[in-house]
């Protein structure tokens, strides 16, 4: 069907992962057979916007970002026109807490309203425009940010083009933050503070509170960032028994100044928590701040031990990994402590309110896991740079880091190592040998033009030898097993690429993949290693030999398969002749040899690892046909940056503050609470209540996952099993960590129902009880009357 290689855009349908369908008369075409690449093209969309008067009187469809508020954005779009009034005819805006002021506003609400034809409201609800009124001219750090995010994102489409535009009205209120008791019109009088703004909405009680606060900011990168600046504007653990903990064991990286922004270029290489916390207290001098370079998990539960967690007021995550969420929920799980939970994904954002007693905590829903590409995928068929790039960074690791750091291992003790290798006796190991052997013998580097020889045969090896076994092996008319093509979508068929010293591509991977194997062999770097002409002469002169294809070459092509080692029956035994020539080539090297492995690092532009990985990435994508990216695309693929802008950041924490008022004032329900899920490119705004926890019943009891059963007095087993009892509960386990304390059908766990059930944990689950743990944990598996099996809450044991 040659005519659709003329490169115009077609409508498809019935688009599948490998196949669609033509949107057009195809009865004159050829016939199809196979192959073909095919890009999705976004075609540009023309939005007519109305202009602004026109638009209050008929402002159309609104952006919805609540569905529990489908009647508001109309109110509200009422309540703006009638502030605008207000301000006209009086000069100011209404007075906080100025009954007189609200039922002005109210009045003139309600004049529009009638005036507004097709388009009036049955209910103006006096009691939303009242609390509108009273804090009308308020500026609120949180809708600040919140609000700062969103027009940013529409600057920057209105810039540049890209996605799509907030079409008209977009109307946002979080009435529910407000406290649940109502105020007195005093408790809105300003305190001639930075905070009278804060208070004239919220009330001077709540603003203490905020100032009380000990709060702990886990992560002080793009969220915590921006979470500290909020927290310091709202005054948050800035008053006298106030006091903000902030940790992060990270330090700052060029790639981070992008988006967090209280970071400098004279920052680099300084500690992430440490810096961000100084210019939090910059922009607010009263702010209790500690900074902190510890990574939250198991490992520092002496840093962040029982009492640390039992004084905080909430827990506000600014994380960018699951596994440090799910540690420091199963915290707050345990401690009762709020958590406020956001995450961002370019921009993509998502808040979760995780509070005691009333919501499910985080680790209750996960995720599906990332698809990972298969790696008979990665590593024979291609079929997108992301594939090629993933290969490209193992190449690397493999090359510069793992082998040379395999090399001195074994160098430093070859005995030990030869045992090693020999004990674990498989594929794995074998390969190990291998790739240590060659780079001591066959690889080995002592000149500048050695390593150039290398980085020109590894470019041979690479993308000519392997390709051109590939298809020596699979041939372009090969079928599976199934008679069906073997190179079918989204298989893509190789060529080999010549190599040319004329070709820049060519070139650049060699001088810095040249350049690079010289650093792991400690050989010196000459100036002309840069010079193209002078490069290109050295590579011309070096002998390639001539590639013969192998008939029993194995090539993998199991989508299932997790490793690319083949095991053999005679492993052991090349392994013990890997471990003699080893030897031999021990001999020959200068005593004290050791390579310099090359970690890599994404941000240095200077240290050629960028360009090693997109040579290597680019000439694989010429290989398959595959479009090939410029050094900053790979950067952030292969770097695996988690791409991160201000502007979703900003609106996340805005949202997350929004719901902080809510927890520090206490007494909010849980309809109260909103989780958010948020996309500024569409844009998308999804608010909801969130899910509460599963309530089991047993008898006139129920719990939830928050609750934690508590036995004091340091109790024996059989204490412990007769407390149980009590509850019309048989326990027939008692387990501690992934020790067994206690099981009723063996008749000598009997003999234990007399000691203490610490001294158990101790002696038999072999617990190291620091001096500051006042109890350990148990979990029991239990049975009622009736012989059913009950989940129970955890049993906290205090001993102390």
């Amino acid at each position: 069907m040659t005519e659709l290689n003329d490169g115009k855009p077609r409508k498809i349908k019935s688009a599948r992962p490998y196949s669609f369908m033509l949107e057009q008369d195809t009865t004159n075409y050829g016939t199809y057979e196979k192959g073909g690449i095919v890009t999705q093209v976004k075609q540009s969309k023309v939005l007519n916007f109305k202009p602004l008067r026109e638009a209050l009187k008929d402002p159309g469809d609104f952006l919805l970002s609540d569905f529990s508020k489908f009647d508001r954005p109309p109110l509200l779009h009422l309540a703006f026109q009638a502030l605008d009034k207000f301000v006209a005819e009086l000069g100011r805006h209404p007075v906080a807490g100025s009954e007189e002021d609200a039922q002005k506003l109210i009045s003139f609400a309600s004049d529009i309203n009638e005036s507004s034809g097709d388009a009036k409201l049955e209910d103006i609800n006096p009691k939303l425009l009242r609390l509108f009124a009273f804090g009308s001219r308020a500026v609120l750090n949180p809708m600040a940010a919140m609000f700062g995010g969103i027009v940013g994102q529409e600057v920057v489409k209105a810039c540049s083009g890209k996605f799509h535009p907030l079409f008209q009205f977009f109307y946002f209120d979080s009435v529910e933050s407000l406290p649940t008791e109502p105020l007195d019109p005093r408790d809105y009088s300003p305190q001639n503070s930075r905070y009278d703004a804060q208070i004239s909405v919220f009330g001077a009680k709540l603003q203490k509170k905020l100032e009380d606060a000990k709060v702990f900011i886990v992560g002080s990168g793009a969220l915590g960032c921006e979470f500290l600046k909020n927290v310091a504007l709202m005054g948050v653990s800035c008053g006298d028994r106030g006091k903000l903990t902030v940790t992060d064991d990270d330090v700052i990286e060029k790639s981070n100044l992008s988006r967090q922004f209280l970071f400098r270029d004279w920052n680099i290489g300084q500690a992430k928590s440490t810096v961000a916390a100084a210019a939090a207290a910059s922009i607010n001098p009263r702010l209790k701040i500690e900074a902190l370079q510890n990574r939250v998990g198991p490992e520092t539960e002496n840093v962040f031990d029982d009492s640390f967690w039992e004084n905080l007021s909430v827990v506000i995550n600014a994380l960018d990994n699951v596994n440090a969420r799910l540690y420091v929920d199963q915290r707050c799980l345990y401690f009762q402590k709020p958590l406020l939970e956001s995450g961002t994904l370019g921009a993509k954002c998502n808040t979760q309110m995780v509070i005691p007693h009333l919501t499910e905590n985080y680790g209750a829903s996960r995720d599906p896991p990332e698809k990972q590409a298969p790696m008979c995928t990665v590593h024979s068929f291609p079929h997108n740079i992301d594939h090629c790039l993933t290969w490209a960074r193992s190449e690397f690791e493999g090359l510069l880091e793992k082998t040379p750091t395999e090399v001195n291992a074994y160098l430093s003790n070859p005995a030990e190592y030869a045992n090693a290798m020999t004990n674990a006796g498989d594929a794995q190991a074998r390969d190990t040998l291998e790739r240590v052997l060659e780079c001591l013998d066959r690889e080995r580097c002592e000149t500048f033009e050695d390593c150039i020889t290398w980085a020109r045969l590894k470019f041979e090896d690479y993308f000519s030898n392997r390709v051109k076994q590939l298809i020596y092996t699979f041939p372009e008319d090969a079928a599976t097993s199934t008679g069906a093509p073997f190179w079918s979508a989204p298989k893509r068929f190789p060529h080999p690429l010549q190599f040319s010293a004329s070709d820049p591509g060519h070139l650049h991977f060699v001088m810095a993949a040249s350049i690079l194997r010289a650093e792991t062999f400690g050989i010196p770097i000459p100036d002309w290693a840069k010079n193209p002409k002078k490069l290109a002469g050295a590579v011309d002169s070096v002998m390639v030999p001539e590639f013969q294809p192998k008939k029993d070459a194995k090539i993998l092509t199991d989508e299932k398969a997790t490793s690319l080692s083949t095991a053999s029956v005679d492993d052991v035994a090349v392994i013990n002749e890997l471990i003699k020539k080893l030897e031999l080539c021990r001999s020959n090297l200068s005593p004290g040899f050791r390579m310099k492995p090359i970690q890599f690092e994404k941000d240095d532009d200077t240290n050629y690892h960028m360009d090693m990985i997109a040579g290597l990435a680019n000439m694989r994508a010429r290989n398959y046909s595959i479009p090939e990216v410029d050094k900053l695309k790979a950067k952030f693929i292969a770097g695996r940056i988690i791409p991160a802008i201000a502007t979703s950041t900003a609106m996340a924490t805005g949202l997350v503050c929004l719901e902080l008022y809510k927890v520090l004032d206490g007494g909010h329900k849980l309809e109260d609470y909103r989780n958010t899920f948020a996309n500024l490119a569409l844009p998308l705004f999804s608010m909801a209540e969130p899910v509460p926890p599963k309530l089991i019943k047993h008898r006139d009891m129920s719990w939830t996952v928050w609750d934690r059963w508590i036995i004091q007095n340091n109790p024996t087993l059989k204490e412990l099993l007769e407390w149980l009892k009590d509850k019309g509960l048989t326990a027939y386990s008692i387990s501690c960590g992934s020790s067994l304390l206690y099981n009723m059908m063996f008749p000598r766990h009997r003999e234990r129902m007399d000691k203490k059930v610490v001294d158990l944990a101790r002696d038999v689950a072999k617990l190291e009880v620091p001096p500051y743990r006042r109890h350990l944990d148990v979990v029991v598996a239990c049975e009622d009357e009736e012989d059913n099996d009950i989940d129970i809450p955890q049993v906290s044991v205090y001993f102390r």
